[in-house]
């Protein structure tokens, strides 16, 4: 599946996305928010991406900038039909940070999961330290519910507290 943007594309990721992914995972702006990861990590859910989504499984897209990986976004399908929303996460390579790239792989999955999907609610939780992302993630529309506190353990082991932000169709 691709998506696009104005300056992007969101597309399913290949196996050989995995060395980059993972080398944009050990970058220390992206993990100090997503934690360590082993390139076999990566290399799995690379993989898993390829078979059709079930439950809570997340969808992932690596987003791709003039031809280059510039990190990956994704979506969880959370809830039976009553409770019906989905989750969003993203991270951005150092480099293509800054520059509202972030902002725009959300407009994009957000048309996507409420036009094409038909989802009137989207969730995401950045860690309340997280200051870029919640700016980020308010530009395009979430607003804050609450915070989680201790909802997070982050690389060096202690417990951060989380922000709960909802994107809500009127």
């Amino acid at each position: 599946m691709e998506l696009r943007g104005d300056r992007l594309i969101l597309r399913t990721p290949a196996a050989a996305d995995a060395r980059r992914l993972w080398e944009i995972h050990c970058e220390p702006s992206v993990e100090r928010w997503w934690g360590p990861h082993t390139l076999a990590e990566v290399e799995q859910e690379v993989a898993d991406a390829t078979k059709p989504p079930t439950g809570d499984d997340s969808v992932p897209f690596v987003i791709e900038v003039g031809g280059e990986i510039a990190g990956m976004i994704q979506y969880a399908e959370l809830g039976d039909e009553d409770f019906r929303h989905a989750a969003i996460d993203l991270f951005l390579s150092e480099g293509f940070q800054g520059r509202g790239l972030g902002r725009e792989s959300i407009e994009v999955l957000v048309r996507h999961l409420t036009a094409d999907l038909g989802h009137h609610r989207l969730v995401i939780d950045p860690a309340v330290a997280n200051e870029r992302a919640v700016r980020c993630y308010e530009a395009v529309g979430f607003r804050p519910v609450g915070v989680m506190r201790r909802y997070q353990r982050m690389a060096d082991g202690n417990w951060a507290d989380g922000l709960l932000m909802e994107f809500v169709l009127d």
